[in-house]
C-alpha cells in the first residue's frame, strides 16, 4: 500500500512483526531468523512481505548471503528494538511488583559517575526501596545515549559529546569532571615538579580507545600544545585493566580525578604537573526529551540532584 495511516498501522501491527524485524536485523539471515522464531522459512518470508506491504517499502535488501536493512528499513529496525526494549522493561517491572518487589531500575553511568555519584544514590534509594532491583551499566557517554535512545536505560549519568544531542535528550548538571595525568609512585616522573611535553612523549601511555569522547578531548589537548599524540600506547575502556596496568607499569594515564583520588591519597599514584590542559565538563542526568521520569527512576534522579556538588553550590549561595 502506498499510504500508511496511523489507525491502520496500530490495528494491524503486532509484536510478532517487531520480533521478526529485530531478529532478522540481528541475524541478517532468513534461515537463522526462522530458526530463532521457531517458524518455517516460508512462513517468515510471508510475514516479512506482509510488513513491507503495510509500510510500502522494502525493509531488508535481498542479497545472496546477507539481508541488511535498507535506509528506510534502519528506521523500522530502530523502532522495533525500541518498542521491544520498552516492553521488556514493562514485563520486568510488572513481574517484580507482582512478586512483592519494588520494580526494576536500569541506569547507566560514565566512569566518573560510577565512582562517585551513583554508589551513594544507590545506597540511599535501596534504603527507601529495599526490594528495588537495580542494574548499573558503565560505558562512555555516546554508548549510554544510544542505550537511552533505544529504551534500554531509564536514565543515564553522562555528558553531552555533541551539540546536536541536546535535541534528543534533557540534561541536568550534577558536577564537573576534571581529569588529571597520573603515574604510579615508582615512575621516574613521579618526583619531578613540572614535566615538559618532551618528557611526556618519552613514555608509554594508557588511554581511552580512539573514537571515544575522552580520547578526542585528550587529542585536542595535545594539538593545542603543538605536539602529536603519543604513539606508544595501550588503549582500553576497561577501568580495571586501566588502573591495574597503570599501577604496575612505568606509563602515564589520563583519568577522571574522581576515579584516581583514592590512589592519590594512598600514594600509589602521583599526579603530574604538565603543560596539557583539559577544561572540565559537567556530567549530569540524561533523559529522553519529552519523557518525564516516574516511580523509582524519578526518585533516583532527585537523590542524585540533591547530593550533587551543583546543589551544594546553590545551597551555599542562598
Amino acid at each position: 500500500m502506498s499510504d500508511l495511516s496511523f489507525s491502520h498501522f496500530c490495528n494491524w501491527l503486532k509484536f510478532r512483526h517487531l520480533i521478526l524485524v529485530d531478529t532478522l536485523a540481528r541475524t541478517g539471515n532468513m534461515h537463522l531468523a526462522a530458526q530463532q522464531m521457531n517458524l518455517s522459512q516460508p512462513a517468515l518470508s510471508k510475514m516479512l512481505k506482509e510488513i513491507e506491504h503495510l509500510l510500502g517499502f522494502a525493509v531488508f535488501e535481498r542479497q545472496p548471503r546477507n539481508m541488511p536493512p535498507t535506509d528506510l528499513g534502519k528506521q523500522v529496525v530502530r523502532y522495533a528494538q525500541m518498542v521491544l526494549n520498552d516492553a521488556r522493561n514493562f514485563v520486568d517491572q510488572i513481574s517484580s511488583l507482582r512478586e512483592g518487589g519494588h520494580g526494576h531500575l536500569k541506569v547507566g553511568g560514565i566512569f566518573a559517575a560510577t565512582a562517585v555519584a551513583l554508589p551513594d544514590a544507590i545506597v540511599e534509594i535501596k534504603q527507601r526501596w529495599p526490594l528495588l532491583a537495580i542494574e548499573v551499566v558503565e560505558q562512555t557517554s555516546d554508548h549510554l545515549m544510544a542505550m537511552l535512545d533505544e529504551k534500554i536505560l531509564h536514565l543515564a549519568v553522562a555528558r553531552f559529546t555533541d551539540v546536536t544531542q541536546c535535541q534528543r535528550f534533557d540534561f541536568l548538571p550534577l558536577a564537573p569532571e576534571p581529569f588529571c595525568f597520573v603515574v604510579n609512585h615508582s615512575h621516574p616522573l613521579a618526583e619531578i615538579g613540572s614535566v615538559t611535553l618532551e618528557q611526556l612523549l618519552e613514555w608509554q601511555w594508557i588511554l581511552y580507545p580512539k573514537g571515544s569522547p575522552i580520547r578526542g578531548r585528550m587529542e585536542l589537548a595535545f594539538a593545542e600544545a603543538g605536539v602529536a599524540v603519543p604513539r606508544n600506547t595501550i588503549d582500553t575502556i576497561s577501568m580495571q585493566t586501566f588502573l591495574k596496568v597503570l599501577l604496575g607499569g612505568p606509563m602515564i594515564g589520563m583519568l577522571p580525578q574522581a576515579m584516581v583520588e583514592p590512589h592519590l591519597k594512598s600514594g600509589a599514584l602521583r599526579a603530574l604537573n604538565t603543560p596539557l590542559y583539559l577544561a572540565p565538563q559537567d556530567y549530569g542526568i540524561l533523559t529522553r526529551k519529552g519523557e518525564a521520569l516516574s516511580g523509582a527512576a524519578l526518585e533516583f534522579a532527585e537523590i542524585l540532584l540533591a547530593n550533587s556538588p551543583r546543589a551544594r553550590e546553590r545551597g551555599g549561595s542562598e
